[in-house]
């Protein structure tokens, strides 16, 4: 039996899920839930958080899907979203701190390969204070200019260069000492 394709074009199916076609809509779902997830959880730590703030995500697309121009890339626009959700997520929970002042905490990562794979490195990423992880992943990540990042976190731009100044000396001293530890050279 031969399957045909619901739709494979994207606008066609963009602009039937903008009508509240709702099998259109699940198709783009499945088709970017997982990148969007994956955007969600470099934010939020916690996977249940970070799947329960891209299904909001997910609604606020469909919602607002009738702005959305065709001008630009699809994903794009899908992603911006699920960035604001992922930043107001956290607000919301206040875990996002901006001091200067937050002492260097000394975490020990245990290693057991020497090679650093993706999901270790997020690891590392997460064990940053907030506050430094968001304008890292912002900056870093997804190409956001300190400007941009001041006025999406409701802070100063030196303030943002400042977070990710700090946040990628802890990270350089974390890779430091994963190396020392992975080569057994303590």
């Amino acid at each position: 039996m031969k399957i045909i394709p619901f739709y494979t074009n994207e606008k066609q199916l963009i602009k039937k899920a903008a009508a509240e076609n709702r099998q259109a809509q699940r198709l783009l779902y499945e088709k970017h839930a997982p990148k969007m997830l994956s955007v969600c959880r470099q934010y939020i730590n916690d996977f249940q958080f970070a799947e329960d703030v891209m299904v909001n995500g997910f609604v606020k697309v469909f919602k607002h899907l009738k702005s959305f121009k065709h001008e630009g890339s699809f994903e794009g626009w899908i992603r911006k979203i699920m960035v604001r959700e992922s930043i107001s997520h956290l607000r919301k929970q206040q875990f996002v701190v901006y001091d200067d002042d937050i002492i260097d905490r000394n975490n020990e990562v245990d290693s057991y390969t020497s090679e650093l794979d993706v999901a270790h490195i997020q690891l590392l990423i997460d064990e940053l204070p907030t506050g430094y992880k968001t304008v890292f992943i912002l900056h870093i990540v997804e190409g956001y200019k300190h400007q941009e990042i001041a006025k999406m976190l409701d802070i100063s731009e030196s303030t943002s260069k400042s977070q990710l100044f700090k946040a990628r000396k802890m990270l350089q001293k974390k890779l430091k000492q994963q190396k020392i530890i992975g080569y057994g050279t303590k």
